[in-house]
């Protein structure tokens, strides 16, 4: 009975993560919302760029004019992180300057995740 129990609670927790895991081609449909102001190629517009984004400090690129907010931040940017962010930028980061109101649906913010950790490198 036991084992029964822990091998479902071992799939209920794999089933978790795969509904967690984001979908890279839809995200790259639905960045299309993002790309007015964050590019991917390095150069920074009038957001700075996510070419990178994951594993760096919010407000840690030197070449880019962050808020005081998004400088002070203490968030390193990970798929969580991101999602979070982009679920509502004011809540992550209190006075930042991005005029956005954020991505409303978890499966969305998932999926623009996922297409920045594998289009980011």
């Amino acid at each position: 009975m036991m084992l029964r129990a822990t091998m479902a609670a071992a799939l209920l927790c794999a089933a978790a993560g795969a509904a967690q895991a984001g979908d890279a081609a839809r995200g790259r449909e639905l960045y299309a919302q993002c790309q007015a102001c964050h590019s991917l190629d390095g150069e920074n517009g009038v957001g700075p760029t996510l070419k990178g984004v994951l594993g760096r400090r919010a407000g840690g690129l030197a070449e880019f004019r962050y808020s005081p907010a998004m400088r002070r931040a203490a968030v390193v940017w990970d798929p969580g992180s991101l999602e979070r962010f982009m679920e509502d930028p004011q809540a992550v980061v209190r006075g930042n300057r991005m005029p956005f109101g954020g991505v409303e649906d978890a499966r969305d913010r998932a999926d623009i995740a996922a297409y920045l950790a594998e289009a980011g490198r």
